[in-house]
C-alpha cells in the first residue's frame, strides 16, 4: 500500500505503504524508448514529451480495479483536486496541467503496458502504486528521464536519479518503531521483540531496519515471515508467545495488523505492537479488532495524521471534504497532495531556469534540499542514495479522528539512524529480477 513524507514515510501516509510488497515482484519490459529531444515554445521555454505551449501532461500509473482500489481513488482524486486549484491559479509555467490516469489493477503486467502507452505523452508520474510495479519499470523510468514518485518505499528503489522514494524507507522507520519500543514501552536489553512482515522488498527492508535497531539496544527479533495472502495469523502469535516477546513489530498490510492484534489479544499475548504505517488503514476501526488496537497498536510513519492541527494539513483536508464530500478524507489522500505539490515545485522551478524537458526536470528536483509543502517534514532531494527524510511521527488509532488515528508524537530522528546509513554504504541494493 504517503508516505507524505508519509517515507511517508509514507509507501504511507498509512495505507500507502503496504503497496511496497503484496505481490511477488514481477518484470516486464516497455517496447517504447523515449527520447530528451524537446523544441522552444512560444515563450522560449524549451519543451519536451507532455508539454505544449498550453498544456503540461502528467501521467498517474494507478490502482483503481484491484486489491488497493480505495487508496488509488484517494491518490487520484486529491492530485486532481491539486490540478484544479494550479490551474485556477494559472496554471505551471502558464500551461493548464492534465493528469492522465491508467489503472494497472496491481497487475504488473499490465502495468508495464500501461506504462508503454502512457509515457511518450507525459512529462512526469506523480503517482505510480506499487513496489513491485516500480520494480518492474525501474530501467526504463530511468532510461525515459521520467521525474516518478512510487507509493512505496522500500530502499531498493533509491539510487535512480529519475526515481523518488518520499520521505523515509522501512528500515529507518523500524529503527524509529524500536527506539520508541525502548523509550515508551519498558523494554530492556535481553528482552525478545517480534517481527511478523512480508516476503518481499517491504518486509525484508523493515527487517533489516528493526534487526539493526535490536542489537543495538541489546534486544532479540523473533522473525515471521509471512505471504500477503496470509489473513490468520494464529500460527504466528502461537510462535511470538511462546518465544516470549514483550513487544511485536509488523510490517504488513492492514488485514494482516488486525488478524495479529486481535488474535494476540484473544490470546492473552496484550503486548504493545508498532506498525509501519502501510499496515493500518482507518476501515480497521469498524472491525471486530478495533478494541485491541486501540488497545496496543502504535504506527510509525513519515507523515503526520490526517487529524493534525498543521495548517497545511487541515487546509488540504477541508478542501478535500468540499470537494470530495462522499470520500474520506485519509492517508492516502495526504499523500497523493503532497506528491503533486513536490513535483508542481519541481516543474516551476525547471520553468524558470527556461527548460520542461524531462532531464531538466530531474535536474531541477534534485536541486531541492528543503522542500517543504507544510504537510509534513522537509525533504531533501540531492542525494539519490539516501531517504528524503529521516524524521518519523508516532500515530495511534482512534475511531473518531479524521483519518482514523492521532498523532503520539512529532517527527523527530530515531538515535542511530544516521549511524545506520553510515554503516550500510552499499544503499540500495539491486533488485533482483529477470532481464529484458
Amino acid at each position: 500500500m504517503n508516505r507524505t513524507q508519509h517515507r511517508h514515510r509514507a509507501h504511507v501516509p498509512l495505507i500507502a505503504a503496504a503497496l511496497a510488497a503484496l505481490l511477488v515482484t514481477a518484470t516486464g519490459c516497455s517496447s517504447k524508448a523515449q527520447g530528451g529531444g524537446g523544441s522552444e515554445g512560444a515563450d522560449g521555454v524549451k519543451e519536451g514529451p507532455g508539454v505544449t505551449d498550453k498544456t503540461l501532461r502528467l501521467g498517474a500509473l494507478t490502482d483503481l480495479t484491484g486489491p488497493y482500489a480505495t487508496l488509488g481513488k484517494s491518490i487520484v482524486q486529491a492530485q486532481q483536486m491539486w490540478a484544479d486549484e494550479t490551474n485556477a491559479a494559472g496554471g505551471v509555467c502558464g500551461r493548464k496541467v492534465e493528469i492522465v490516469v491508467k489503472d494497472h489493477g496491481y497487475d504488473v503486467q499490465k502495468a508495464v503496458t500501461a506504462y508503454a502507452d502512457l509515457a511518450p505523452d507525459v512529462v512526469a508520474l506523480p503517482q505510480v502504486i506499487g513496489s513491485p510495479v516500480v520494480a518492474a519499470l525501474l530501467d526504463d523510468i530511468e532510461r525515459d528521464h521520467l521525474l516518478t514518485f512510487p507509493q512505496a518505499w522500500a530502499a531498493s528503489l533509491l539510487g535512480k536519479d529519475s526515481v523518488q522514494v518520499i520521505g523515509t524507507t522501512y528500515d529507518v522507520d523500524m529503527i524509529a518503531a524500536v527506539d520508541f519500543l525502548t523509550r515508551t514501552k519498558g523494554l530492556a536489553k535481553g528482552d525478545a521483540v517480534g517481527h511478523v512482515y512480508f516476503e518481499g522488498d517491504y518486509g525484508a527492508n523493515a527487517l533489516e531496519g528493526s534487526t539493526w535497531a535490536a542489537g543495538r539496544a541489546g534486544l532479540t527479533i523473533v522473525p515471521q515471515k509471512i505471504k500477503a495472502t496470509d489473513t490468520d495469523l494464529s500460527a504466528q502469535v502461537s510462535a511470538l508467545r511462546k518465544a516470549g516477546v514483550k513487544a511485536v513489530l509488523i510490517s504488513a498490510g492492514p488485514a494482516q495488523t488486525a488478524s495479529l492484534v486481535g488474535v494476540a489479544a484473544s490470546r492473552g499475548l496484550r503486548v504493545p505492537v508498532v506498525s509501519s504505517a502501510p499496515g493500518f488503514a482507518p476501515q480497521l476501526m469498524k472491525t471486530p479488532a478495533a478494541p485491541a488496537l486501540l488497545a496496543m497498536l502504535n504506527v510509525v510513519s513519515a507523515a503526520p495524521a490526517v487529524s493534525s492541527d498543521l495548517p497545511g494539513v487541515r487546509q488540504m483536508a477541508a478542501a478535500y471534504g468540499k470537494k470530495y464530500p462522499d470520500s474520506p478524507v485519509d492517508a492516502g489522500t495526504l499523500s497523493g497532495y503532497n506528491a503533486a505539490q513536490l513535483l508542481g515545485a519541481d516543474l516551476k522551478k525547471a520553468c524558470a531556469a527556461g527548460s520542461l524537458a524531462r532531464e531538466d526536470v530531474v535536474k531541477a528536483h534534485r536541486s531541492q534540499k528543503n522542500a517543504d509543502t507544510g504537510l509534513g517534514s522537509p525533504q531533501d532531494f540531492s542525494d539519490v542514495k539516501k531517504p528524503a527524510a529521516l524524521s518519523t511521527y508516532v500515530l495511534k488509532p482512534d475511531a473518531k479522528a479524521l483519518g482514523g488515528v492521532v498523532g503520539v508524537e512529532d517527527a523527530h530522528q530515531a538515535p542511530g539512524v544516521t549511524e545506520y546509513l553510515a554503516a550500510v554504504p552499499d544503499r540500495p541494493r539491486a533488485i533482483q529480477r529477470p532481464g529484458c
